[in-house]
């Protein structure tokens, strides 16, 4: 999913193309992914990111451009799933420390039926200094979306990880930052 604008962190790139440690995000991501045990990598552009579409027509020919309307994410994500089918793994651009090794871990526990929602602790993204955009609940622990996702039946599961590098989602500066510095 690499759709966004980056208004939130001064709209000055289009979010997908925000350098971490010199490395646009995009490309990070399609690295992790490249490297896990994922078969095919598509990416889920809207008409708010041209440079984005473009960057990866020129640096990343092995992923496959799926066009979005641009009209929020579920909308997004509900034409790209149109296009490559379920069950799919769902990857927000925004992931710049994901890695091939929790990819694979989240495949791994998926059952092929119901849907994954790979969340981690609010505590670990307050502890590491990142923002907070969501939450869900697990008990008596909220838990926040990760932007990393199995999307299969209609039936959720919450996957529940501590890993630091699902955690880092870069919505504002101040996740930049915690972001370069952990990279």
């Amino acid at each position: 999913m690499c759709g966004g604008r980056g208004t939130r962190l001064g709209g000055e790139r289009e979010k997908p193309l925000v350098a971490v440690a010199g490395t646009p995000m995009i490309d990070r991501v399609c690295d992790a992914l490249a490297g896990s045990r994922v078969d095919g990598v598509y990416a889920a552009v809207s008409p708010h990111a041209p440079a984005t579409r473009a960057h990866l027509r020129d640096a990343a020919p092995a992923v496959n451009v799926v066009g979005t309307p641009g009209d929020g994410y579920v909308a997004d994500l509900t034409a790209a799933l149109d296009r490559v089918g379920r069950p799919a793994l769902t990857v927000a651009a925004d992931l710049p420390l994901l890695a091939p090794e929790p990819v694979d871990r989240v495949l791994a526990a998926a059952d092929g039926d119901a849907s994954l929602v790979v969340a981690v602790p609010v505590s670990l993204k307050r502890r590491l200094g990142v923002s907070v955009d969501a939450t869900v609940a697990d008990g008596d622990r909220p838990l926040a979306p990760t932007g990393l996702n199995v999307v299969a039946g209609t039936d959720d599961d919450i996957y529940v990880s501590d890993d630091p590098r699902l955690a880092v989602n870069v919505n504002r500066p101040t996740d930049l930052w915690v972001a370069e510095a952990l990279s």
